[in-house]
């Protein structure tokens, strides 16, 4: 780790800071360092909104690297006020933020992924903006105060963005011989519906007959080699010679198939730490890209779910995708429809929905959870009781919500895909 050294004034504005106004600047910065927690909140819901961070927003391990560079640089500028208030802030060279610029370039994203820095910077500035009137109603140290910080953090945040944007280009120079970054640009313009002819060529893999993609991910440990052992072993269960991979993020592979389906299940590297997303199987450039955006849906819904689902496929998952995206009206469909059952014994919404599943047929049910029959009837009456409008009026709806539960349930019975 090292600062990096940019050519200025001693301070961000130029001038010397009083010492009423340095002393103004500590008392301030240590509140800015005691904040709440909705000030946190806001500030990483404001990385979320900058241009760019769609990509980002959607691969964990990326989306926590960012939140953390964010929240670094914060803790930086804090510190560095603390010690020499107004002082130019040095920005510092660390191995996670050189990790994280060498995964924006991989993802292909470019400069206009740091849109979230300025866009911190501005939730910053009103947050701080609110301690300063706190502070001080001397007009003259208000004035010299707002003046001093304010250059302060442009400043900061100016130089932050001209190094990263330094290093984003060089890991792009870097990687321009780089098979995944090769790969990814590739796959990308596929993606985006481009005719290439050399296509082939580039990828070493052929689109025309069947496709079946998949999303590959491991939390924060898990390596890249790890995941790649995941895919060589579906392929030996798949009796499968060949695959596409792309290295989609540090802990996230995009990989397709030329099959309609592939055995996941006696894939003997699946862990609790490694989650599979398929697509459903397609054919052709089409089915290339299709199976892609549904294996990303179901990736999306492993995510979400948060609990120890390892396996998810789009086959399963047609309802959900075609429901709203919109939170806050899943979680209102959530309540109205499925009412105590939602919070209730988990073992009864999942009898309830397997109950469905099979038709209503009490002993598929019951062969089904490996249980006896008249425990299934009595967990179907018991989970009737708890709906909050009689299933009979409302059996299409029950069906849907109990789907939709099970996928976002925090701990699913068994724990099995």
């Amino acid at each position: 780790m090292h600062s990096m050294a940019i050519d200025g004034a001693d301070t961000a504005a130029g001038a010397p800071v009083s010492p009423a106004v340095a002393a103004l600047i500590r008392t301030g910065v240590q509140r800015i360092l005691e904040a709440p927690p909705e000030w946190t909140q806001e500030l990483e819901d404001s990385v979320l909104r900058g241009a760019g961070m769609s990509a980002i927003a959607d691969d964990p391990v990326l989306l926590d690297m960012a939140m953390q560079t964010n929240a670094a640089n914060l803790t930086r500028w804090a510190a560095s006020n603390l010690e020499a208030p107004g002082e130019r802030v040095a920005v510092v060279d660390t191995a996670e933020a050189s990790v994280f610029v060498r995964d924006l370039v991989r993802r292909g994203l470019d400069t206009g992924a740091l849109d979230s820095f300025r866009t911190a910077q501005n939730v910053a500035w009103r947050l701080w903006l609110g301690v300063c009137f706190d502070l001080t109603d001397d007009p003259r140290l208000l004035r010299e105060l707002l003046e001093v910080t304010s250059a302060s953090i442009t400043t900061f945040i100016d130089d932050t963005v001209a190094v990263l944007a330094e290093q984003i280009d060089a890991a792009r120079a870097g990687l321009a011989g780089d098979t995944h970054a090769e790969r990814r640009a590739a796959v990308a313009l596929i993606l985006e519906g481009a005719p290439l002819s050399e296509t082939r060529a580039r990828l070493g893999y052929r689109l025309d007959g069947p496709q079946l993609a998949a999303v590959i991910s491991g939390g924060p440990h898990v390596s890249a080699e790890r995941l790649e052992a995941v895919c060589e072993a579906i392929m030996t269960a798949s009796q499968i010679p060949e695959r596409l991979t792309v290295l989609a993020g540090p802990s996230q592979l995009w990989v397709w198939f030329p099959a309609h389906a592939v055995d996941v299940e006696s894939a003997p590297t699946i862990d609790d730490e490694v989650a599979v997303a398929l697509g459903a199987p397609g054919s052709g450039r089409e089915g290339f890209r299709r199976s892609h955006f549904q294996a990303l849906v179901a990736h999306r819904m492993l995510i979400r779910g948060g609990g120890r689902r390892r396996l998810a496929r789009y086959d399963d998952l047609r309802l959900l995708d075609a429901m709203t995206d919109d939170e806050d009206r899943i979680e209102d469909f959530l309540s109205a429809t499925l009412g105590r059952l939602r919070t209730a014994d988990p073992d009864l919404a999942e009898c309830l929905r397997v109950w469905f599943a099979e038709r209503c047929n009490a002993s598929a049910v019951a062969a089904r959870l490996y249980t006896h029959r008249n425990t299934v009837v009595r967990r179907i009456s018991r989970a009737q009781e708890l709906l909050p409008v009689p299933l009979e009026t409302n059996a299409i709806a029950v069906a849907a919500a109990l789907e939709l539960h099970h996928w976002r349930v925090a701990n699913t019975p068994g724990g099995g895909p």
